[in-house]
C-alpha cells in the first residue's frame, strides 16, 4: 500500500482561502497543465473530508472526476448525492489500515484527513504543486503535531505556473 498526497497550495501554505474558496486555484491554471492524469491512473482508492467533497460537487465534475476509484468520503451523512462517493465515518488511520495492502491511496485536500495520517507516519509520498498566489490567510496544508518529520526530495516539474514537487518519506 502506498499512501499518497497530492494537491495544489499557495506560496504561503494554504489549501483554500477563509471561506474553503479555490478561486486562487482556478484562476492560476488547470489540471492539463500538470502532471494529474498520470498520477491518478496508479491510484485504486480516493479518500477525502466533507469540505472537499462539497468543492467538487460545486465544481460540477462530479463522478466524472475519479471514475476509476473507489471514492470514499468522511462525513457525518449517512447518503451523499453524487454516485460513485461512499460516505464513511470514524478514525481516517484506521480506515487507511483496513483498506487492501495492494491499493494505492490518494488523499484528497484536506487537512483534517492529512494530519492524523502525517502523525501516524502513514504518508509515503507527497505530491505539492505550487502556485504563484499569497492568501495571507486561509486553510493551511500542514496542521499536524510538532514531532519532526523527514521527506526526500524526489522529483520537481514546471507545469505552466505550477511548481510541482514530489517528496518520499525517508
Amino acid at each position: 500500500m502506498t499512501v499518497y498526497f497530492y494537491g495544489c497550495i499557495t506560496l504561503d501554505g494554504y489549501l483554500a482561502d477563509e471561506s474553503n474558496n479555490l478561486d486562487w486555484l482556478y484562476q492560476t491554471g488547470s489540471v492539463k497543465e500538470t502532471n494529474y492524469d498520470e498520477f491518478y491512473e496508479k491510484i485504486d482508492v480516493t479518500i477525502m473530508g466533507k469540505k472537499t467533497y462539497d468543492e467538487i460537487a460545486k465544481m460540477g465534475t462530479d463522478h466524472q472526476m475519479y471514475p476509476t476509484t473507489k471514492n470514499y468520503v468522511f462525513t457525518h451523512t449517512n447518503l451523499l448525492p453524487i454516485d460513485g462517493f461512499i460516505p464513511v465515518s470514524g478514525n481516517v488511520v484506521e480506515f487507511v489500515k483496513n483498506i487492501e495492502p495492494s491499493k494505492n491511496i490518494w488523499i484528497v485536500g484536506g487537512n483534517q484527513m492529512l494530519a492524523p495520517l502525517l502523525d501516524n507516519d502513514m504518508v509515503d509520498v507527497m505530491i505539492i504543486q505550487i502556485a504563484p498566489v499569497l492568501l495571507g490567510n486561509g486553510i493551511p496544508l500542514f496542521t499536524q503535531k510538532s514531532d519532526l518529520k523527514r521527506f526526500s526530495l524526489e522529483k520537481l516539474n514546471h507545469y505552466g505556473q505550477f511548481a510541482d514537487l514530489e517528496y518520499r518519506k525517508i
